[in-house]
């Protein structure tokens, strides 16, 4: 009877089941400087949204005795002529896509093949140099950029729009009013219509978003799985049927990120613009044809002469475009996290 006592019944040994399966609480115990990192990030984390909401605030607030006067009018109308009474951005937001547009169109390919061939085709010594060579074009400064392409390209370039405009005239986007089958084309009268351009301006602008848009389609090819790539190559692959089966799907994501990302840049390039395009107050779709306006050049040109109520408009002006790039930014951050975690793709 006593050693009979001494054994677990069936209610004891269901207290003691239930007692081991409660979750135990484990708390992390960080050190001074794990504390010290995590509330240094967390600072410098808010403070970048407190100092983006306060531009934002500032301006908006700032706006608003032009958007009272003007309305919806300060949105559509395109001629800047404060001493009228008539002010609009309607030109200067189509110059501005114009010349996102036109720096996309070729920063994007070149930025697409450079990533490519940096992460699967240049030998393993070159990698890291043409690494540092492109982050390196990415801190060369705006006016610099702008210099080259006004005192060297402009006059090559001119060349490639008359090409444009004599063989592809018939569309509107190249079309140039001028007489392009001249004898001597460079001294035609008008010849000065392809020169300030948008075209010209989407040139220096797509210098200085190409190594942006590089770097981050490098980073997001070099994460595609090494194991799909030497399964490809084993099978008998090309390396670029490797590329083109595993690679961009994997960083599809990427670069479409990589690419809005340097829209949000190129929308907002002032001195480049600035030191290139011809001034003109005009909506026309004629990227080959002098004279357009941006409205970060319009903010640039305008401020230092202008009167408090010019000053107001050109704070809306900035409005818009702080508008234009947090939206573009914010969708191209997120794209390209979530192609850092390899969400989305096929593999």
């Amino acid at each position: 009877m006593a050693g009979s006592s001494s054994l677990p019944t069936r209610t004891s040994l269901r207290v003691v089941d239930e007692v081991e399966d409660v979750p135990r609480r484990v708390v992390a115990r960080q050190s001074t400087q794990d504390l010290a990192f995590t509330h240094g990030v967390r600072s410098v984390g808010f403070l970048t949204l407190v100092i983006v909401s306060s531009i934002g605030i500032f301006l908006g607030v700032q706006a608003k005795p032009t958007l009272q006067h003007y309305g919806w009018s300060f949105f559509t109308e395109y001629r800047w002529l404060p001493n009228l009474d008539t002010i609009g951005i309607a030109a200067a937001f189509v110059g501005t896509v114009e010349v996102a547009i036109v720096a996309l169109a070729i920063a994007f390919p070149l930025s697409l093949l450079s990533a490519l061939f940096v992460s699967d085709w240049a030998p393993a010594w070159m990698r890291p140099l043409l690494i540092r060579l492109i982050d390196l074009m990415a801190a060369v400064p705006g006016i610099v950029f702008g210099l080259w392409v006004l005192l060297f390209i402009q006059p090559q370039a001119t060349h490639v729009a008359h090409w444009l405009s004599e063989y592809f005239g018939w569309i509107p986007l190249f079309k140039v009013h001028t007489d392009v089958h001249y004898p001597i084309w460079d001294q035609a009268p008008g010849f000065a219509s392809y020169e300030g351009s948008a075209f010209i301006a989407g040139i220096a602008v797509s210098m200085m978003i190409f190594p942006m848009a590089t770097s981050v389609m490098r980073e997001v090819f070099s994460e595609a799985p090494a194991g799909e790539k030497e399964a490809a190559l084993a099978l008998g692959a090309t390396r670029w049927a490797m590329v083109r089966t595993v690679v961009l799907p994997f960083g599809r994501s990427g670069i479409v990120g990589g690419t809005m990302l340097a829209l949000g840049r190129a929308l907002g390039e002032t001195i480049s613009v600035l030191l290139i395009i011809s001034e003109a107050f005009k909506i026309k779709w004629n990227i080959l044809e002098s004279g357009t306006a941006t409205i970060s050049e319009v903010i640039a040109s305008k401020y230092n002469e202008a009167t408090p109520a010019q000053l107001s408009a050109l704070l809306t002006a900035g409005f818009v475009l702080f508008l234009m790039t947090l939206a573009v930014n914010t969708v191209a951050a997120s794209i390209v996290a979530r192609s850092r975690s390899g969400a989305g793709t096929e593999l």
